[in-house]
């Protein structure tokens, strides 16, 4: 296959948030970014030949998994057919934003890759799927680097950009195997920012009213608590807005009954293994809201269909109403906590209960959040 890629304008896109591109090596057009997009798309990096990167993170599904599955989308099926994940998979859109994984001076961790944090930056992420049993299901490094081998253009453009000895070490060609991804996710394919909220701020898009009001309560801690988690930048027009402080929060989401394949409670942040503290169980990473409507089912278990649900939930902690502790989507209470003890109750419990007008004033707004490409799907 040839490198023809759909990466132009990296430079200009990449400098708008930040971010730095590698550098470029080889000719005729050979980068590290169109490699990592030939190995994302490719399926012979799994142990069956019938999964890869794009397969779990689909560019034209918002960089999650379409796929239906028994258990619907709330997990992802692996490479051998049968095996099923025990999370949801986060979108890949925006994830070269993420932090590296560390401890801030509140002593809070933030960042990293995966809803746990355990991958340090988006390299080290995409070195862990094909390992994973359930995923991709590769027996080791030797075995991923013997498939990169058998393409001669992979393994030419591999030694252009990595140098002529990077296969005289397994760690270090499955090494250069993640930079390329790494590289590619950097790409603006992956943060275009053109959605209707970019547009707003470079005033070619006018936000309806209800939209605008959704977007004032939103970024206004009197009247919710949304941006306390779903807000990084300081000012709500800054144009590199992810919308989330990456820190780890349970926020009380309840075990998905579909899941009953997992062995116990999904632990969070407490499973990572640069984490001992036990008072992280339960916690998961606060995840970008760019993208939100069209990358449902939705919370680390795919416990919720619909995006107004999951404003619905956050609102229960601050309405005494009865109705407001139903989840519509079961017409039964919320469930308690899959992780109890732990849960966030100071971020949780900020800001009033919110009436039906402003609840679908927030899910409007979180519409305006789609990246241009997507607005089709929304709903």
């Amino acid at each position: 296959m040839g490198w023809a890629t759909r990466i132009g304008g990296a430079g200009l896109a990449l400098a708008l948030v930040g971010l730095t591109a590698p550098v470029a090596a080889g000719q005729d057009g050979e980068s590290w970014e169109a490699l990592g997009e030939a190995l994302f798309f490719d399926p012979n990096l799994s142990q069956d030949r019938t999964q890869a990167c794009v397969t779990c993170h689909d560019p034209n599904s918002g960089f999650v998994d379409p796929r239906e599955t028994d258990l619907g989308r709330a997990v992802s099926l692996g490479d051998d057919g049968h095996s099923l994940g025990t999370r949801n998979a986060p979108t890949a859109s925006y994830a070269a934003l993420t932090p590296p994984f560390h401890l801030n001076a509140k002593g809070k961790w933030v960042g990293g890759q995966f809803l746990d944090g355990r991958a340090t930056d988006l390299a080290a992420q995409a070195g862990g799927p094909p390992l994973n049993p359930v995923e991709m299901a590769m027996p080791d490094k030797l075995a991923v680097v013997a498939r990169l081998q058998e393409n001669p253009e992979y393994v030419a453009t591999l030694k252009t950009l990595a140098g002529t000895d990077v296969f005289d070490d397994d760690a270090r060609a499955y090494g250069a195997m993640t930079q390329a991804l790494a590289a590619y996710e950097r790409t603006p394919e992956f943060a275009p920012f053109d959605s209707k909220y970019d547009r707003y701020l470079r005033g070619d898009y006018q936000l309806t009213r209800e939209e605008d009001l959704g977007r004032l309560l939103f970024f206004s801690q009197q009247f919710t608590n949304c941006n306390l988690c779903h807000q990084l930048k300081t000012s709500p027009v800054d144009p590199a807005e992810t919308f989330s402080n990456y820190e780890y929060h349970n926020i009380g989401v309840p075990t998905n009954p579909l899941l009953a394949h997992m062995s116990g409670p999904d632990q969070g942040l407490r499973d990572n293994p640069a984490v001992s503290d036990p008072a992280q169980a339960g916690k998961f990473k606060v995840p970008t809201l760019r993208n939100v409507a069209v990358t449902g089912p939705y919370m680390h278990n795919g416990v919720f269909t619909n995006l107004r649900t999951v404003v619905l939930f956050y609102n229960k902690y601050n309405s005494k109403s009865e109705a407001r502790q139903i989840n519509p989507e079961t017409g039964q209470p919320f469930a308690p906590p899959e992780v109890d003890g732990t849960l966030s109750m100071e971020e949780l419990t900020t800001g009033p209960a919110l009436e039906d007008d402003r609840i679908d004033a927030l899910v409007a707004f979180l519409k305006t959040l789609t990246d241009a490409r997507y607005e089709g799907l929304v709903e």
